[in-house]
């Protein structure tokens, strides 16, 4: 029986997706499981091999299982370890055989693994938005920032597994806020959708400006959002420092890698009505006169329900 599918995986904090893929992209079947119900990672991974038997059997796809991609937090290409990874409730401070572990339990089913930055930009590589390029930045906007860097078509690794971090870069140099990392000024803390209701909480208490975010109780990136596309002064002002700070990291990063695009994903690249001209703007206004106007900016094409399979799902293709 011919090998014609692989699985994806996408490990968050909080939950994993997992689906059934074919060559063209199509997934065929998917689950969602907790990832945040069990401290042992042992346990983690029976209950994942459990969930992954389940949609194989529902699929009809047995013994036509060609490999297993997985991006998670922390994940490392070269070893298929996750290391150290505090987002995940049974990551912690150790290193974690995930890949050999997950074969194991799935009768010797090749795994791959990486970051999930990495991850969705093999993912947008070869199903979306950067089908055909060889060099791009792949730049994940939700809860963090994350990034995978593609040159010459290869994703760059580095040489411990790690490379591309480009979310946890310093944005702000001087009194930068405090990042989950340790650090302070990350792109992170500013860029990402925690950061940007951040920002709408800190200005609130700094300003007396009307605004409708001042009626919440809890504020997010889709209440600014939602207060954005209503004309709030505040929240346009807030997506316009958000998409500068973007802007002038993504210049900083042109300059070392000349890619032929940027590729934005996540929840908060949902605003790009708000994001795009100041990201550009503060882009080409910092970049080399030589690349200036010359590096586009995309976002992803992947339909976003599947996208964290199917980038995961792209790994298991080299297998």
């Amino acid at each position: 029986m011919a090998k014609d599918l692989v699985i994806g995986i996408d490990v968050g904090g909080q939950t994993t997706k997992c689906g059934i893929v074919d060559a063209r992209g199509t997934v065929l079947s998917q689950t969602v499981i907790r990832s945040d119900e069990t401290t042992d990672h042992e346990v983690f991974i029976a209950s994942l091999a459990e969930a992954l038997n389940h949609i194989i059997a529902e699929a009809q796809a047995e013994g036509r299982i060609r490999g297993i991609g997985v991006g998670a937090p922390n994940g490392n290409y070269y070893t298929g370890t996750i290391e150290y990874a505090p987002n995940l409730k049974w990551g912690g401070a150790k290193v974690i055989p995930f890949a050999k572990l997950l074969s194991e339990q799935m009768n010797g089913i090749p795994v791959s693994l990486t970051n999930d930055a990495n991850a969705a930009a093999v993912g947008e590589m070869t199903y979306g938005a950067a089908r055909g390029m060889k060099n791009f930045i792949m730049i994940t906007l939700g809860t963090g920032v994350g990034s995978g860097i593609v040159i010459d078509g290869n994703v760059v690794y580095g040489h411990d597994g790690f490379a591309g971090e480009l979310g946890h870069t310093c944005a702000v140099r001087h009194n930068g806020r405090a990042c989950g990392c340790g650090k302070t000024g990350c792109l992170e803390a500013y860029c990402s959708a925690t950061g940007v209701a951040r920002t709408a909480r800190e200005w609130l208490e700094m300003t007396d400006e009307p605004s409708e975010l001042r009626s919440l109780d809890k504020i997010t990136s889709k209440d600014v959002y939602d207060a954005a596309k209503d004309g709030d002064k505040l929240a346009l002002k807030i997506f316009e420092y958000t998409g500068r700070i973007l802007g002038e990291k993504l210049a900083d990063f042109i300059e070392f890698s000349a890619p032929e695009a940027i590729v934005l994903f996540g929840g908060l690249a949902r605003s790009k009505e708000f994001l795009t001209e100041p990201i550009l703007n503060a882009m080409n206004a910092n970049v080399l006169p030589l690349w200036r106007n010359k590096v586009k900016l995309v976002y992803s094409s992947l339909k976003e329900s599947d996208a964290a399979i199917l980038g995961a799902s792209a790994l298991a293709w080299e297998l």
